[in-house]
């Protein structure tokens, strides 16, 4: 019997509550960087946030990877470098080409493409190396960096299992109080 695998958690981005102030592109960028804030400034390195704020149509909000469950970026890449694993999208960078097809197919925008490191194996065409949202993995946090860094608390992480209990349980309570309202005005359902 096959495993049953555990649900993508999920960033969500609240419109309504973000300032555009870069705080968590900042977090991002130092969360995934070599050094902290001022080393980066003072040495004149560029920092290369995972997420970035974009307004569009008077809303503003950070873009980042959904954590696709049916992850276009996956299904195309031509490698293998994008894997559903550990309840999110994986990018194995040793394997990543930088063709950018996943950049191209992601309906979020939030896959990049940059050169990094000083050399390119022989078979890469390019040094570019696919990049997004990795939640943070590979840091201590609790929290992945932007979602501690956002002072309006506009950003979150979404369990969607606990995320449909609540629903479901909300639903429950409204039925519950219909129904006690139906029966204190003697009307038979």
């Amino acid at each position: 019997m096959k495993k049953q695998q555990r649900e993508n958690a999920i960033i969500f981005s609240d419109p309504d509550k973000c300032l555009g102030c870069h705080s968590c592109e900042m977090s991002c960028a130092i969360a995934h960087g070599e050094c902290d804030l001022y080393t980066a400034a003072v040495r004149g390195l560029t920092l290369r946030p995972r997420n970035r704020v974009v307004t569009a149509g008077g809303v503003t909000m950070p873009i980042q990877c959904r954590q696709c469950e049916d992850a276009p970026c996956a299904f195309a890449c031509p490698t293998g470098a994008i894997v559903q694993e550990d309840g999110m999208v994986t990018i194995r960078e040793k394997n990543c080409v930088g063709c950018k097809v996943c950049v191209m197919v992601c309906p979020f925008g939030a896959i990049s493409v940059k050169a990094e490191g000083d050399a390119a194996p022989e078979w890469r065409t390019n040094r570019g190396v696919a990049r997004k949202c990795d939640l943070c993995v590979h840091t201590v946090r609790a929290l992945p960096a932007c979602i501690e860094a956002c002072p309006t608390k506009a950003i979150s992480l979404i369990d969607m299992d606990a995320f449909r209990q609540t629903q479901l349980e909300a639903r429950v309570a409204e039925l519950a109080q219909s129904h006690r309202h139906l029966t204190q005005r003697k009307i038979k359902p």
